[in-house]
């Protein structure tokens, strides 16, 4: 057996890992590369794989970074199936059009860009009706289901509840008579997520590809977020602002919208906490994307999957998605009419990390304003809108305008979708027969490194982060090997194209040193004068590391 990384490695976005055994190749996830990252690796590039010999996919859950290519996959002539749950089916009958909706738009914007210079006009990745058109190929499954691919191939789709029908799968490949379990985590959710159930736990498996997003973090507890978003957003709406909320269309609007309506379940907590909550029930509460509705709606139908207490409140009438002051807005002219009231709201609006659709005019009309906040409640990837705003930028540009960031800045890093440290580090501990090697994907550099750290000294399991395109020969310890020409040549061009990037940021931050230090009126106060110091040290140190 082989597994080669083709994606989500060393980095967040872009989960595609190709296997190889009994005979067979599969994929497992075909996401979209997503923020900084795609300045080096282009979603329109070749695949590093010949389509025509995969032989089926398994897809862990919807979300674009993991689901965003198929339809590309599709356009290129794959026709056999894509096995994932009856949820993440659903869900993508709605996110892959809406995706191919964006390709349309984005590219429509760079080509009158081209025709000014006089380039030739470019086809979008793929169009919302490619996107359509690839669901036919979609196979739905149920949790607990054992689907014989096979008959030296077998897989199962457990819950991982990170979002709705997200899975972690487990797959048992027989090769010479022996048979090998491999398990690929995709997204683990946060314990705590309000909704869905906690991930299911795996007793056994000889090898785990696991998620690392949060690896170097922890979360806060549940109960301090609620009373940190009740704060937050009183004390906005109070002050006669807005609360801008970047959403991600599916999963977290939907937390959010039960956060909201869990709040009157607390009502006699005091009459300061009442008072906050009418507060946010007195004014308007906007969902402003049509994917965010639509999804609302797919998880009014798949209720089942909620959580044993919400099912129950659901049965007496008490729709946790739906309260008083919620409306949604579909159309764009619906939306736009929603910055030209300014009177105290709340706006959840797509994407979540702002770099796409309609969130993109909320924060033009608001970032500006210092009554406003701006509330960030899912990661953010480097290279993202979103990223440079949580990460203190003062100006952001919008549109090709620049916008002043006057407004209040939150981050409520507790209501990730994906499980912290803490929840990684126990889902290692839970299994009976643990595994005999980790391999850490879908995390940057700095977090892999912490957990994989963690795991090697509190567990008996040995720990490998894969590089990009890095295939492993799958025997007693996995082996490095050579990959085809094809996929060297991806790999290589990787390299060149990550290198040119992070010269091209290092050129920026020395020249942004550099005006700063040459600046007359700097504050000459020895504690900073140390910090620019210990700058232009990282400078250094980052020139000696590329330089190795």
């Amino acid at each position: 057996m082989k597994i080669t990384f083709l994606g989500a490695a060393r980095t967040v976005t872009g989960s595609n890992f190709l296997v190889e055994a009994a005979g067979k190749k599969f994929l497992v996830d075909c996401g979209m590369y997503q923020g900084k990252i795609t300045d080096t690796l282009d979603n329109s590039d070749p695949f590093a794989f010949n389509i025509s010999e995969i032989d089926f996919m398994l897809l862990t859950h919807a979300h674009i970074d993991h689901s965003g290519r198929i339809p590309k996959l599709y356009n290129e002539g794959y026709r056999n199936p894509v096995y994932a749950t009856k949820a993440t089916c659903d869900l993508c009958e709605i996110m892959l059009p809406d995706s191919g909706h964006i390709q349309e738009v984005e590219i429509e914007w760079k080509n009158r860009k081209r025709m000014r210079d006089n380039k030739e006009p470019l086809p979008p990745l793929y169009t919302a009706e490619d996107a359509y058109k690839c669901l036919e190929i979609f196979h739905p499954v149920d949790y607990d289901e054992i689907v014989d691919i096979d008959d030296a191939i077998s897989v199962r789709f457990n819950d991982a509840g990170h979002m709705l029908g997200s899975a972690i799968i487990e797959i048992w490949i027989t090769e010479e008579g022996k048979t090998t379990k491999i398990v690929f985590t995709g997204d683990l959710g946060n314990n705590d997520l309000p909704l869905l159930d906690s991930p299911t736990m795996i007793s056994n498996a000889d090898y785990l590809v696991m998620e690392s997003t949060y690896g170097g973090r922890l979360h806060m507890r549940n109960d301090d977020k609620a009373k940190m978003f009740l704060d937050i957003v009183s004390e906005t709406l109070d002050n006669g602002g807005r609360v801008i909320i970047p959403s991600f269309a599916v999963g977290r609007t939907q937390e959010i919208l039960y956060e909201l309506d869990k709040l009157k379940d607390d009502l006699g907590q005091d009459e300061e906490f009442a008072r906050k909550y009418e507060t946010i029930m007195n004014v308007p509460v906007y969902v402003d994307s049509p994917l965010a509705i639509s999804a609302t709606e797919v998880f009014k139908k798949n209720t089942e999957l909620f959580e044993d207490e919400i099912q129950e409140k659901i049965k007496r009438g008490d729709n946790p998605l739906e309260f008083r002051g919620l409306q949604f807005t579909r159309t764009a002219d619906e939306s736009k009419e929603l910055n030209e009231d300014t009177r105290p709201a709340i706006i959840l609006s797509a994407s979540g990390m702002c770099d796409v659709g309609r969130i993109k005019h909320h924060l033009k009309h608001n970032l500006w304003n210092p009554k406003s906040t701006i509330l960030f409640v899912g990661y953010q990837a480097p290279g993202t809108l979103g990223r440079s705003i949580v990460d203190g930028a003062k100006k952001v540009k919008i549109f090709g305008e620049e916008i002043a960031v006057n407004a209040r800045v939150e981050y409520i890093e507790g209501y990730s979708g994906h499980a912290d440290q803490t929840w990684l580090l126990n889902f290692i501990y839970s299994f009976t027969n643990p595994p005999k090697h980790v391999f850490l994907v879908h995390g940057e550099p700095e977090g892999q490194d912490i957990l994989k750290q963690k795991i090697e000294e509190t567990s008996e399991c040995k720990v490998i982060i894969p590089e990009f395109c890095d295939s492993y020969e799958i025997k007693d310890e996995p082996v490095l090997v050579e990959t085809t020409t094809k996929v060297e040549n991806y790999k290589k061009e990787f390299k060149r194209l990550d290198l040119i990037e992070k010269i091209e940021e290092l050129k920026e931050n020395i020249a942004d040193m550099e005006s700063v230090i040459m600046n007359k009126n700097i504050d000459s106060q020895e504690n900073d004068l140390r910090s620019l110091e210990e700058r232009v040290k990282d400078i250094q140190d980052q020139i000696k590391k590329l330089m190795q």
